[in-house]
């Protein structure tokens, strides 16, 4: 029997694609198949847009993974079964695996989930995260703004239509976060404009990427539809 193959998590960060590092480089070089997330059939991988000036797709085995966005429990399962055994079939024939996630595969990434599905199926499996610049530290070089210094406290939080919950966060925090922000946007004015914080965020979509926006004046985004990949830094 062959070598089963390695899973590699690897972050390909937040958009610029001269943000990957050399490891990443090397593996994507390396590894015979590139898996990578999208939202459904046929629909654009961000992470692979990443990549794609480094891979020869022709000369890779390319998985596309989806990773549909429902809350459907019995639907994800049975996705996330198919996505195991379709990587599974390429680790068993003794093929390095490396599955690209946009930002770092340790942080609110598709990679964990898959990870740890992967490890419960197969235990035998090898995973290695290879890590990458998520776009919570590359949102703070884009604004010039430092996201904690002594011995200030910051907060990495997903934004939810909790009004109470969002507004601790701003309370108890020098500096938060928050991902996720676009469906929410309203809600987040509200609490910043309750806080008189809403001259200290600043919001950015796509950041590092060819795609980036980012507004200092918030009051812009009230009613506005954002992109999937947008987030919110706040620095009192």
């Amino acid at each position: 029997m062959s070598k089963i193959g390695t899973l590699y998590g690897v972050g390909v960060g937040p958009g610029d694609p001269e943000l990957i590092t050399v490891k990443a480089f090397r593996l994507l070089k390396e590894s015979p198949v590139i898996a990578y997330p999208r939202k459904k059939s046929g629909a654009k991988s961000y992470a692979l847009t990443i990549v794609e000036m480094y891979v020869d797709t022709r000369e890779k085995e390319m998985l596309a993974l989806t990773f549909p966005m429902t809350k459907d429990k019995e639907a994800l399962e049975k996705q996330w079964n198919k996505t195991v055994d379709t990587v599974w079939s390429h680790l068993e024939q003794g093929k390095n695996v490396v599955f690209v996630t946009e930002g770092d595969p340790m942080l609110y990434s598709t990679y964990i989930h898959l990870m740890r599905l992967m490890k419960e199926r197969h235990p035998e499996v090898e995973a290695i995260s290879v890590p990458g610049i998520s776009s919570v530290n590359a949102a703070a070089s884009r604004l010039g703004l430092p996201l904690a210094d002594g011995d200030e406290q910051m907060a990495i939080v997903p934004a939810t239509n909790d009004y109470g919950q969002m507004r601790r966060a701003l309370e108890t925090h020098d500096c938060v976060v928050f991902i996720k922000v676009a469906k929410v946007i309203d809600l987040m004015l509200s609490v910043l404009r309750d806080l008189g914080l809403t001259d200290k965020a600043s919001v950015l979509t796509k950041v590092t990427s060819g795609e980036e926006q980012i507004w200092r004046n918030i009051e812009e985004l009230a009613g506005r539809e954002l992109e999937y990949l947008t987030l919110m830094v706040v620095r009192k």
